[in-house]
């Protein structure tokens, strides 16, 4: 109403109001009447914004990759922004007069693309993909640096890199050369597995081989005790034997002495005999033996009387011309004494 307008800006926005070029107040959060012919207002966001980025880089092995992420900033210093682009709103709207307040998150953009640029051109595809963190940190060391963001008055809060991913064909390739080192990996876990259990199949073959050596081993020098403990009864059984029989032949060589006594006493005592018979026998030696079958004669029966006249007839037979002996004279001569006749 007749040319003046109120305003009222919230904490997050500062305004400046400049009136016959000069600067009247500033601040955020201010609500004011102003005579918009003479009145010129300034408004600048001073609370953080994003940004997003999406970046087509080459990396050190001349693979192209797409770096994405998000840019956090805010207005440090808004009169130092407001004087290098134009921030001027206008009507109850407050809408900016000028493009200028969509340029600074675009000049923050291409500030960040080169140092992103530069660290990624330094790493190959491979260890880019995997460098989001280290490569945020480099840039996010270097970006607080740049003197153009003093200038502008502004200053970053946070930078995030989301991914860097090359191209839909290299991400195939590489997905491939993985899936084969995975599945090269795969067969070597199966391979050292299967190897593995050889191995041990080997050592408890091994342990049960030397535990059989070690068993016949035990064995083999429980069969030499046993043969060693044989030969030893063995030695004391002939050594006993062999004291039998040292028994026996000095048994034996007494027994052959006694025997030998026993000889030679008997010896002795039958010459006693012999001599004693001859000495008894020697009167009858001269005598003659008719005489003494004549004296026999006197203490047999008349059978042997018979005998020994048969015995001189044969002695003389040569003297005798013819003899005749009749049967019955047989018959008495084998006749038993005492049977009847």
């Amino acid at each position: 109403m007749f040319g003046f307008q109120f305003i009222k800006a919230t904490p997050s926005q500062f305004i400046m109001h400049f009136r016959g070029g000069k600067l009247r107040r500033s601040g955020t959060g201010l609500a004011f009447f102003y005579f918009t012919p003479s009145s010129s207002i300034v408004v600048v966001p001073v609370g953080s914004g994003d940004v997003p980025f999406i970046f087509n880089e080459i990396s050190a092995d001349f693979q192209a990759i797409t770096v994405q992420g998000q840019l956090t900033y805010r207005v440090q210093d808004p009169q130092k922004l407001a004087s290098l682009l134009n921030y001027t709103v206008s009507g109850s709207k407050m809408l900016y007069v000028s493009e200028d307040p969509q340029k600074l998150p675009q000049r923050l953009i291409n500030l960040l693309q080169v140092l992103v640029r530069a660290e990624v051109q330094k790493l190959p595809l491979k260890n880019a993909i995997h460098s989001t963190d280290s490569v945020a940190s480099d840039v996010m060391s270097k970006l607080s640096q740049v003197s153009e963001l003093s200038t502008l008055g502004v200053e970053v809060l946070g930078l995030a890199i989301q991914a860097i991913r090359p191209v839909p064909e290299m991400a195939r390739a590489l997905e491939a050369e993985a899936r084969e080192d995975l599945l090269r990996r795969a067969d070597q876990a199966i391979y050292d597995r299967r190897n593995s259990a050889v191995e041990q199949e080997r050592k408890i073959k091994e342990n049960e081989l030397n535990t059989e050596i070690a068993v016949e081993d035990k064995k083999r020098q429980i069969r030499e005790t046993k043969v060693e403990a044989d030969l030893a009864v063995e030695a004391k059984e002939q050594q006993v034997r062999r004291s039998k029989l040292e028994g026996q032949i000095a048994l034996e060589s007494e027994r052959k002495r006694l025997v030998a006594a026993r000889t030679e006493n008997a010896k002795a005592e039958a010459d006693v005999q012999a001599y004693a018979v001859d000495a008894s026998l020697k009167p009858l030696r001269d005598l003659d033996p008719t005489l003494l079958q004549a004296l026999a004669v006197q203490n047999t029966d008349p059978r042997l009387m018979t005998s020994l006249a048969l015995k001189q007839l044969a002695e003389n037979a040569g003297k005798i011309g013819n003899l005749n002996i009749s049967p019955e004279l047989f018959e008495m001569l084998m006749r038993e004494k005492g049977e009847p006749k």
